[in-house]
């Protein structure tokens, strides 16, 4: 990556904390950003809490998609970040109404000490909480300013009124006086009537007033919106930062997030991404409910037992969130291979609260048991989807076949199947549902499906056709070297192809493995070590170089593969 000269001044200035006091007074509005990002690159904490303090814009933006190769910022900088934000609502020089820290997470204990998400979410939270004490000592301290310069407009009043009774006394006599008298009085109420006199316009400054002026407005327009809009605007007008951020509530976290959502004061908690972990159906019906409507994004639960009669219940919270966009389902414990009494009128209901998600464009269901009830699930959703994620799901023939000819295929850019045993019965549909998203699909995972050389040879023509697929996972597929083979001179031949995780081939591992192993045995079988494991990547480089084709990457490392690098 080459860095501008305004990026290396930039870092250079940072540096030198000693100097800041000389450059900060004079610093233009449009050099703040770039100043800010090398005071992260550099960790440079004290930087990055004097420039966001006095931050001139109305919006601030951290976090985001990385770079490859780019690391998170350092926790130190973060949590400079939010304690200089706190420092600049009573700071006049700060003009910032809006933080944003969506994606600013990353993994905990990584390169460079960064903030993960469930450490952001707590931090967070404990900012919103604690600056509502600071806004009640600055709400004391201008309520006795406000007192003491009511006191001198009365005194002025009072001198003012006395001067006009004196001046009527000596033209007009008593008579005439008496009518002055009363043209003051007039006059005066006339304008605290008005406002002229009012005591938020005498003591208010600039962003003060703005504030009230918004809290009249929405006050006003309230009367025809509808219940819960009118009420998040009276709760907003009297906010100073919105705080937007990727909530990550766990057993732990989950009260002190509950009270930051429910504080009062001049921060003010928005979620775009919202996932929670090991907690229960009525905490989760908590959050939702405390959630500003407009701004979430996603659902995402994992590891809490929902329960058919569970997901039911929330899927009406869910759908009163206009933007809501993904959600997304991990071992949460939906079991369809048992019979329970009232399974069907469960069912029912479930397809109801989905129907309802009229934004909905992202569904990844991961080990929730649910073979032959995929129709149930998607012939209810209103608009089709783009991201569609069914690991683990023992999916059936029939789930596959409704599959490949539902409203979703053609429009789907995502797919991933993985662990869902394929054979000769179900590849049709496979093949069906390839040629349906061949102009769309971008990411295609399937690791772990059982597909062996026969099943691949059928396979690839139908791969071949997908002329926007970027990514390919077919990681724990028992491939022989000559199957593994076929598959690469099939991807080089796709020009929008950048990353394949392959299979080990079955020659690269120790004796014993069975004629048709499993995914698990692939994963926990060791390879053989008298084999030349680089071999095989060597095989394989040599027809990359052979086609050309240096932008494709291959691996076989299934814990680091990333899809998302690609983009």
């Amino acid at each position: 990556m080459v860095l501008s000269l305004v990026s290396l001044c930039a870092r250079e200035v940072v540096s030198d904390h000693s100097s800041s006091p000389c450059w900060l007074r004079w610093l233009p509005r449009e050099l703040y950003r770039p100043l800010l990002e090398a005071a992260f690159t550099g960790c440079r904490p004290l930087a990055v809490g004097e420039l966001a303090q006095r931050w001139p814009e109305h919006t601030l933006r951290v976090g985001g998609r990385r770079e490859q190769g780019q690391t998170a910022p350092n926790r130190l900088c973060i949590q400079a970040l939010l304690l200089a934000v706190v420092r600049g609502l009573s700071d006049q020089r700060s003009a910032l109404q809006v933080l944003d820290l969506c994606g600013l997470q990353g993994d905990e204990g990584g390169m460079g000490n960064p903030m993960g998400g469930w450490s952001l979410t707590v931090a967070l939270c404990t900012m919103v909480v604690q600056a509502r004490p600071g806004a009640q000592k600055a709400q004391r301290r201008e309520e006795r300013e406000r007192k003491r310069f009511s006191a001198l407009e009365r005194q002025k009043d009072v001198k003012r009124e006395r001067g006009q009774r004196k001046r009527g006394k000596e033209t007009n006599g008593e008579e005439a006086n008496t009518d002055n008298r009363d043209l003051v009085i007039n006059d005066r109420e006339r304008m605290l009537s008005s406002g002229v006199l009012s005591e938020e316009e005498l003591i208010k400054g600039v962003r003060r007033r703005m504030e009230i002026e918004r809290k009249r407005g929405s006050t006003v327009t309230s009367v025809a919106g509808s219940g819960r809009d009118s009420e998040e605007k009276d709760v907003n007008s009297d906010v100073l930062v919105h705080v937007r951020a990727d909530l990550f509530v766990n057993a732990r976290s989950w009260e002190r997030v509950r009270v930051a959502l429910s504080t009062m004061g001049p921060l003010k908690l928005q979620c775009r991404y919202l996932r929670v972990e090991e907690i229960s159906v009525s905490s989760i019906r908590t959050l939702l409910e405390l959630l500003p409507h407009q701004s979430l994004l996603g659902v995402d639960i994992r590891y809490t037992s929902l329960g058919v009669a569970g997901l039911a219940e929330l899927l009406p919270l869910i759908s009163t969130f206009p933007a809501l966009s993904s959600l997304r389902l991990h071992y949460c414990n939906l079991d369809f291979q048992r019979d329970h009494p009232g399974q069907e009128e469960v069912l029912r209901d479930l397809s109801q609260g989905l129907a309802q998600l009229q934004q909905l464009r992202r569904l990844s269901l991961t080990a929730l048991r649910l073979p032959g009830q995929l129709r149930v699930l998607l012939s209810s959703l209103p608009q089709p989807l783009e991201i569609l994620e069914l690991p683990y799901l023992s999916l059936s023939p029939a789930d596959l076949a409704y599959l490949s000819c539902s409203h979703h295929a053609s429009t789907l850019q995502q797919v991933d199947l993985s662990e869902n045993r394929l054979d000769e019965v179900t590849l049709p549909s496979i093949r069906r549902l390839l040629c349906q998203a061949s102009s769309s699909l971008q990411h295609l995972s399937l690791s772990g499906c059982n597909l062996t050389d026969g099943l691949l040879g059928l396979l690839l023509p139908s791969l071949g056709v997908c002329s926007a697929l970027k990514s390919l996972g077919f990681a724990l597929n028992p491939l022989s070297k000559a199957g593994l083979l076929d598959l690469v001179r099939t991807a080089v031949r796709m020009p929008s192809l950048r990353h394949l995780l392959y299979p080990n081939p079955l020659e690269d591992y120790q004796p014993g493995l069975p004629d048709q192993p499993s995914s698990a045995q692939l994963l926990d079988w060791p390879l053989d070590e008298a084999t030349d494991i680089n071999m095989t990547s060597n095989q394989l480089n040599k027809v990359l170089i052979e086609s050309g084709r240096s932008d494709l990457f291959l691996t076989c490392d299934l814990l680091n593969y990333d899809k998302d690098l690609v983009d």
